[in-house]
């Protein structure tokens, strides 16, 4: 009976930690913010599939990554690891470089009708 405790805790377990990896959407635009590689206002962008993660960097430079458990990433090119924020807003990666989510802005109004005069 005890086996059967600790196999549902440990599949539960299991099961929760992946569903919190792909709760986390990171894609994106995002806003270096410390550290960073080239002047500040130039974004950073990230594209998530599942755990799969492609991101340009605020200097350009691509990179291919991944989640590798919850809570952390890693970018193979630039070959440096992130923490994740509980609320997906912010990353702190390794070397000291951190990133904050951009705000969304709203999209523009739509345009105004044309005037027409009366001949």
């Amino acid at each position: 009976m005890k086996i059967i405790y600790a196999v549902t805790a440990l599949s539960a377990a299991l099961m929760a930690s992946a569903a919190s990896a792909q709760g986390v959407n990171l894609s994106g635009r995002w806003d270096c913010i410390a550290m960073c590689l080239a002047p500040p206002g130039n974004p950073a962008f990230i594209t998530q599939n599942g755990w799969q993660l492609n991101a340009l960097n605020e200097a350009g430079m691509p990179s291919r990554g991944w989640i590798d458990y919850p809570g952390h990433l890693w970018l193979e090119q630039a070959h440096v690891g992130a923490l994740i924020a509980p609320d997906g807003d912010t990353l702190q990666f390794d070397n000291g470089t951190i990133w904050q989510r951009a705000p969304e802005l709203p999209p523009p109004p739509p345009p105004l009708p044309p005037r027409y005069r009366k001949s």
